[in-house]
């Protein structure tokens, strides 16, 4: 039997799941980026949809209260989206000081010949 909070979940599930893919499909959201809520969304829509899968999943694994499970599993997910964000700040990071260093690079080859061309005691 379904209860309240189990139609609230399963409506938050599937409005994550909608907002996801929509901003997949406008480019406003990268696939490597979406995997992890696409994964979240649908534990979580099949969990709130077979609501003794988490109590027979919590058992298996040792754990007393289910919720306690669920929390731990949320928590895991958040990290692993907070690894993937890290890893991705870092590589932007060293790219942009890559490019950074490129265009002073850039700017000193021309800038001897740009003040030359402008400066007529040089000649």
């Amino acid at each position: 039997m379904f209860t309240p909070s189990h139609v609230i979940s399963a409506v938050a599930a599937g409005i994550v799941l909608i907002v996801v893919l929509e901003m997949l499909r406008r480019g406003s959201l990268r696939e490597r980026h979406a995997l992890w809520w696409l994964f979240a969304g649908t534990i979580g829509l099949v969990v709130t949809l077979f609501p003794g899968l988490l109590d027979r999943i919590a058992r298996l694994l040792g754990v007393e209260n289910p919720l306690n499970l669920a929390f731990f599993g949320g928590i895991v997910v958040l990290f692993l989206v907070n690894m993937q964000q890290a890893k991705e700040l870092t590589r932007l990071e060293a790219r942009t000081r890559t490019l950074a260093e490129q265009v002073a690079l850039l700017d000193d080859r021309l800038a001897p010949n740009t003040q030359s061309d402008n400066d007529p005691s040089r000649s």
